[in-house]
């Protein structure tokens, strides 16, 4: 059957809680592979696995229990092996670099942040610092609007000025942030966020890391920031090869 990874922990890990369940209706019984120095958080995964709410959270769930005990590499959802064995396998030939993982992750977190504009702010400090474009945009006002192509013009010059703002807060966001933590990874670009960024930060430094935050969103009211964590360091698991096994 199919072997479902949860995560990655050394061998002498602390055991997990009895009966810990994971994935799947039924839920599927957790288990612990090992092979030498690490052992793999594992259990049977259901033919058709999809990331349905209550999966998202029972992966979650096994992940939060084990790494209250100690270092976890968190696997993404759906990290899948065709068999124990393969999975045994894989911790033996990544064995280095995933002691060199759970060693620099210890005692880390993930937080992740989005930013966005507050279009109305962007809009006003954009024609705040441009009084060409502040000229036109009154004068189009005063003529009730101007003609089709004066307000394409006006359009396309406005979007230009926003797109050139979004890319300069995008670098602003990280370099605010960077300095209170560890290690930075830029997430998926989106046309949803204008920044899409993971900070690693040591679990004892977060507070210094959510003050800062704080901090931008004082000085830049015109961003939105959205933050998520502390999470499992998802994002720094794995430089290289990207799952445990396939």
């Amino acid at each position: 059957m199919t072997t479902y990874v949860y995560g990655i922990a050394s061998s002498d890990h602390p055991a997990l809680p009895d009966g810990m369940e994971g994935i799947g209706r039924p839920a599927c019984p957790v288990r612990i592979l090992k092979s030498g120095e690490l052992a793999a958080i594992v259990s049977d995964a259901p033919e058709d696995l999809k990331p349905k709410r209550r999966d998202l959270l029972a992966h979650q769930n096994v992940l939060s229990e084990a790494g209250a005990a100690g270092s976890v590499l968190p696997m993404r959802f759906g990290s899948l092996a065709p068999d124990d064995e393969t999975v045994v396998s894989v911790l033996g030939e990544r064995s280095g670099h995933y002691e060199e993982r759970l060693r620099t992750l210890d005692g880390k977190v993930e937080y992740n942040v989005k930013a966005t504009h507050d279009e109305q702010a962007v809009l006003h400090q954009i024609l705040a610092e441009n009084p060409d474009l502040r000229s036109m945009v009154e004068a189009q006002q005063q003529q009730g609007g101007g003609s089709h192509e004066q307000k394409l013009q006006l359009g396309e010059m406005i979007t230009s000025q926003v797109q050139a703002r979004e890319s300069h807060d995008a670098v602003q966001v990280r370099r605010a942030l960077e300095p209170a933590a560890e290690a930075v990874g830029e997430g998926p670009e989106s046309s949803g966020w204008l920044a899409n960024v993971s900070f690693l930060v040591d679990r004892k430094s977060a507070e210094g890391f959510l003050a800062a935050v704080e901090e931008l969103k004082s000085t830049q009211p015109h961003l939105d920031l959205r933050v998520h964590g502390p999470l499992p360091p998802y994002s720094f698991v794995d430089p290289g090869p990207a799952q445990p096994a396939q």
